[in-house]
């Protein structure tokens, strides 16, 4: 079995790619120390499997509030990423979501309908 960590970026907010790659990380670093604390199998099998992530898009703040609310809802680690509002976006913007790490089949019924960025 194949373990990821996905993470579904905003594409309404026209950020830059270098934001966008800060939002990311932001979300993957959250999502894999999260799941070391409250799911260390996951988390294991991830990480010697690779750390394999995937970045997809979606268009507004509400999809990324309802994949949150679906990841919650299975029992898989997730983290919204609020933005501080320093740079690009006003304070306390959305900007992603990460899912994972978790297996790929129960990643995927959250995210496995969204295109890759």
């Amino acid at each position: 079995m194949e373990y990821k960590l996905v993470i579904v970026v905003r594409t309404d907010l026209g950020i830059s790619k270098g934001k966008m790659a800060a939002q990311v990380a932001h979300a993957a670093v959250n999502c894999a120390l999260k799941a070391k604390k409250s799911d260390s199998s996951n988390f294991n099998k991830w990480f010697s499997d690779g750390q394999k992530k995937v970045v997809v898009k979606c268009q507004n703040e509400s999809t990324l509030r309802e994949l949150q609310q679906h990841a919650r809802d299975v029992g898989l680690t997730s983290s919204l990423v609020i933005d501080a509002g320093l740079t690009e976006v006003p304070p306390s913007t959305i900007t992603c979501l990460g899912v994972g790490p978790a297996s790929e089949s129960q990643v995927d019924e959250i995210t496995g309908t969204y295109s890759l960025f």
